[in-house]
């Protein structure tokens, strides 16, 4: 998570306005200067409206939202100098995506500065390609309508769409502006917890630069080359029969970045449909469980902390495990011989919800992969 740092990936530093589907597109008109005689229309609208791409202005001719003197014009059109150009822009997809949508939200905390709420697994942060609607952002423009005025709806930091969990959103510019900077200094703490394929052997820190995948543009890899910084501390909080009940600290928030540091340690999620082993061995009722999953990884954002923007205070937040999480380790727990979560609930609860102590000393073992 740096620049708008996100657990999920690519960094916001872009401040496109939300509001901008509400604001009436005024059509745009243009005298063409003789020094653009003899250019294509295209290639002289990019020269005269330099805030847009050429591609896009193409587009916009192709669609007919552009007229020479009055006719339809064609991106090839010649021009001599002294016409007149009508351009209408287009809202693109993207922006128009940026509209309000009432949706159930699971408010934790707000005040006048920030939200922070428990996104459920299956919602997507943030309108993009093939999830322009429905996201977490259209609802929080409807449950807020201020944060129209605030670059990404407050968004500084975000979560996979099947990752469930605890997200801080920044109710004012400023806001966001304090946490961003919190976020690239480090301060917020952000703790998961998840269930590892495998006997995960102790607690340490896997320390791997994370890019693109080389094979697999879509993915994200460990890489030698190229890549950008992740540290993730792992601790392991029970082992089973064949999987480990892990807690997982982030000191950066890259692409992925627990399922693929957990990956490379050869421990990846459970039910991680990318980075993980449908093949795992573990008993029926166990894979089962998995299957319930959804094709969702095991990862809850558990736990979040950061510097109250306006009053300086540290706040600190839980979220419970989800369901589906909370029901695998049911299993896992019974099947190897532990007693039962609903019956030692309170005892299970004491012994890890009450360890805050992340610090370095804690490790006995600085590691590159936790390997079996």
């Amino acid at each position: 998570m740096d620049n708008f740092p996100f657990e999920n990936g690519a960094d916001y530093n872009d401040d496109l306005p939300f509001q901008a589907a509400q604001i009436e597109q005024k059509p745009v008109k243009l005298a063409v200067p003789l020094d653009l005689a003899g250019s294509r229309l295209d290639a002289a609208l990019a020269k005269l409206l330099p805030d847009y791409s050429r591609s896009r202005l193409s587009g916009w001719i192709k669609d007919g939202a552009v007229s020479l003197n009055g006719k339809p014009a064609s991106p090839k059109d010649k021009l001599i100098g002294g016409e007149e150009i009508e351009v209408r822009p287009q809202l693109d997809e993207e922006t128009l995506a940026f509209a309000p949508e009432a949706m159930a939200l699971d408010i934790v905390y707000e005040d006048d500065s920030v939200i922070v709420l428990n996104k459920p697994a299956g919602l997507v942060v943030h309108p993009a390609a093939g999830n322009w609607s429905g996201t977490l952002l259209n609802g929080l423009l409807a449950h807020c309508p201020a944060l129209a005025q605030v670059p990404r709806a407050g968004i500084v930091h975000r979560l996979d769409k099947d990752t469930s969990g605890l997200m801080v959103v920044a109710k004012t510019l400023p806001a966001q502006n304090h946490l961003v900077q919190q976020l690239q200094n480090r301060s917020v703490k952000r703790i998961y917890r998840a269930v590892a394929d495998g006997i995960v052997p102790f607690d340490g820190k896997i320390d791997a630069a994370i890019g693109r995948d080389p094979h697999n543009r879509l993915k994200m890899a460990v890489v030698k080359f190229g890549g950008k910084e992740a540290v993730t501390h792992i601790k392991v909080l029970e082992r089973y029969r064949d999987h480990s009940y892990i807690e997982c600290a982030l000191e950066t928030g890259r692409t992925h970045q627990i399922r693929v540091h957990m990956r490379e340690a050869r421990h990846p999620l459970a039910g991680d449909a990318v980075y993980g082993n449908p093949r795992h061995p573990c008993s029926e009722v166990v894979r089962q469980q998995i299957k319930g999953l959804n094709g969702r990884q095991a990862l809850h954002a558990y736990r979040l902390s950061f510097v109250h923007p306006q009053s300086g205070e540290t706040l600190q937040f839980e979220a419970p495990l989800p369901e589906d999480i909370y029901s695998l380790l049911s299993v896992l727990r019974l099947e190897s011989g532990l007693d039962s979560p609903l019956a030692a609930q309170a005892e299970w609860q004491d012994k890890f919800e009450d360890d805050d102590d992340w610090d370095d000393d804690d490790y006995d073992v600085e590691i590159i992969y936790a390997k079996e």
